[in-house]
């Protein structure tokens, strides 16, 4: 009766109080509340929403309700993306940011549809498991510095039910909702400084810079409420990220900006930079230009790329074997410029949908995927091309069946102009304490 009165309540657009949310949080939990009220909730709360005290309230009784880690005497933090097309900036900006003095406890996901996940990616390096006891992570943070490892059964179990539910009763694009379920995951990972990356446009959950903004500006707002520091970046995801999307390709890229910094990738490396510098100003209450500075130098000497092959060997990984693998045997296809001009546009959203129908990732949960599918450019935004130049290749490993057809929807991906057009930063806003 409880329950029903609190939904009764919601639907009618009124505030919860804190123990309302509290209890039913921990009722659906232990499983007192059943699914299809909690169903009912999340379907109230994307219709009349929650004010910043009750999405506080939501996100704290959502981390409580598993094990919370702590991390005595660390300056600790973590990056948070809400997930892009060839985003595979966490493997060098964790690595990075912990090469700066910064204990990095950094739990990733699985991909899922478009979005491509940083767990699939590492676990394409051979022997690397992402699946670790909670204390196997901090051993291994404390021990290197940073851990990637997947969410676990202890952790925030009651957004792990939730997010099933959400998923399949249309209330995924609620911004109490996105805040709570990602908030209540690093609160309870314990970082004390916290750096979102949200993602804005063509190939990203919102595809606006007003919603972008508004879910930026919430997950600070939320962080700081819970005693984190916390700042975020609205990045723009219309083009991919670099030129890899896929797995393996990707990872090979993220190595490529920790060993080199190669030039064609100066802008990603950038925002590689700016957001670890983040993570490590906040984290050691440093002035953010002199954070810059040193994750500038961490990566030019090496120091990144040392903490990344030293978190893959602890967590069972060989690189050497991945370079032997990432060399291994695949179906490709190639598609060619068919005029002259100068790339206007590359739509991130058709090239992702691309790279899942080859089998870099998942249409539901359970899917294998394909780690050496995928889609690598060629050319970028605002590059000259002429006919019969490259445009990208496409690759898996499984089967040549559907290559030929994938390839005429990438090439629909691309547009193209007589005129340059004009350059765009990836940074669209910064919130918070940049």
């Amino acid at each position: 009766m409880t329950a029903k009165l609190m939904l009764d309540k919601k639907r009618e657009g009124r505030a919860l109080g804190s123990a309302e949310i509290r209890e039913f949080i921990e009722g659906f939990t232990s499983g007192e509340i059943p699914d299809y009220q909690m169903a009912a909730f999340a379907m109230a709360v994307c219709c009349r929403g929650m004010n910043e005290r009750e999405t506080a309230d939501l996100t704290e009784a959502m981390k409580n309700s598993g094990r919370c880690l702590e991390w005595a005497g660390l300056a600790t933090a973590d990056k948070h993306s809400t997930g892009g097309v060839g985003d595979k900036l966490s493997l060098v900006v964790q690595p990075l940011a912990a090469s700066c003095g910064v204990s990095v406890p950094s739990l990733t996901g699985r991909g899922l549809g478009i979005t491509g996940g940083t767990a699939d990616k590492l676990e394409t390096i051979p022997g690397y498991s992402c699946s670790q006891t909670l204390d196997r992570f901090q051993e291994i943070v404390r021990g290197v510095g940073v851990s990637m490892a997947v969410q676990t059964d202890e952790i925030t179990p009651a957004d792990k039910k939730l997010y099933a539910l959400r998923d399949v009763t249309g209330t995924v694009a609620s911004i109490p909702l996105i805040v709570s379920s990602i908030l209540s995951k690093k609160l309870a990972e314990g970082a004390g400084a916290l750096v979102f990356d949200v993602k804005c446009g063509r190939g990203a959950f919102m595809k606006t810079r007003d919603e972008a903004s508004a879910l930026a500006a919430a997950l600070v707002s939320g962080a700081e409420a819970a005693g984190r520091k916390a700042a975020a970046l609205v990045t723009r995801m219309d083009e991919p990220l670099g030129f890899a999307v896929g797995n393996v390709n990707e990872v090979a890229e993220a190595l490529e900006i920790l060993k080199s910094r190669p030039e064609r990738l100066a802008d990603v490396t950038g925002l590689c930079v700016e957001l670890a510098a983040g993570m490590v100003s906040l984290a050691r209450g440093i002035p953010p230009g002199e954070a810059a500075r040193l994750c500038s130098e961490n990566l030019e000497s090496g120091a990144a790329l040392d903490k990344f092959e030293k978190m893959v060997e602890a967590h069972g990984g060989d690189l050497e074997s991945f370079r032997r693998f990432a060399a291994g045997r695949t179906f490709k296809f190639r598609i060619q410029a068919m005029r002259s001009g100068y790339v206007e546009a590359i739509d991130a959203e058709k090239v992702a949908g691309v790279a899942l129908r080859l089998g870099a990732g998942r249409e539901k949960a359970g899917d294998a995927i394909d780690p050496l599918a995928g889609v690598t450019l060629a050319v970028r935004r605002g590059d000259r091309v002429f006919a019969g130049a490259p445009l990208a290749t496409l690759e898996k490993s499984r089967s040549p069946d559907g290559l030929e057809a994938a390839a005429a929807e990438l090439y629909k991906a691309f547009s193209f102009a007589a005129a340059a057009p004009e350059a765009r930063p990836l940074v669209i806003e910064r919130i918070g304490q940049w």
